[in-house]
């Protein structure tokens, strides 16, 4: 039997706990499994350690809204919006607005 991915990432990162890459693929697989506890630990680990251009923190927005934590799902918006004008991402910063502008 073949190791899954978690277990791959997790034994990568065993040796190489700051590399954002692995972190952020850690997190996309937690997410993909609907872990999202462990999504949610995994992307603050990567944006901890890297300057991300607002994916990350739409995505960490979006585990945190579906947990119900809704002002940190906006406070992550909020800061993907800031990260995308930050790297000149306009589109993006348009769908995180409509997220924030569109919350029930």
């Amino acid at each position: 039997m073949s190791p899954s991915r978690l277990e791959t990432l997790g034994r990568m990162l065993e040796s190489r706990p700051d590399d954002p890459r692995l972190r952020f693929g850690l997190a996309m697989e937690y997410l993909s499994q609907d872990r999202l506890e462990e999504g949610v630990e995994e992307l603050r680990r990567y944006l901890a350690l890297t300057d991300d251009e607002g994916n990350a923190w739409g995505r960490l927005g979006a585990a945190l809204r579906s947990l119900g934590q809704d002002e940190e799902a906006r406070e992550a918006y909020g800061n993907g919006i800031a990260a995308a004008r930050r790297h000149a991402h306009p589109t993006m910063v348009d769908e995180f607005q409509e997220v924030l502008d569109d919350w029930d």
